[in-house]
């Protein structure tokens, strides 16, 4: 059985993890995404809670970012944003960071929404919601 216990002390975000365990799941059972990896089935249920426009971009780069590879050379007023918004969505929850969001570029909901999915992937994995 696989260790369900929260490793997140943020109850929005875990919260959160619930609704899109349940994405997740309903994504997992469609016809459209049979196959898909778990960290793309994560990204898609991020994407269906909190809409941006969809890029075919890197996964997220390692560890020593926590930005997708693709948003490396973004300027540093951007990066911050990215990690901003990460930080928020971590700590108060990933809907109050979306509202955050929406005034910002497409760039940034999307870096955004792979650096978040990145970040989740090892827990829901760890949980066994995605393999």
């Amino acid at each position: 059985m696989v260790d369900q216990a929260p490793q997140f002390e943020h109850a929005a975000l875990e919260s959160d993890m619930r609704h899109l365990a349940e994405e997740v799941a309903r994504h997992k059972e469609s016809a459209e995404f049979r196959g898909a990896s778990g960290e793309e089935l994560l990204k898609q249920a991020i994407r269906s809670v909190a809409p941006a426009p969809i890029s075919d971009a890197n996964a997220p780069s390692p560890a020593q970012s926590p930005l997708p590879a693709y948003a490396q050379d973004a300027s540093p007023e951007t990066k911050l944003e990215i990690e901003y918004l990460i930080d928020l969505a971590l700590h108060s929850g990933i809907a109050k960071a979306n509202a955050a969001a929406k005034g910002s570029n497409p760039f940034v909901l999307d870096a955004f929404h792979d650096a978040l999915a990145g970040k989740l992937y090892p827990e829901f994995k760890r949980r066994g919601i995605v393999q």
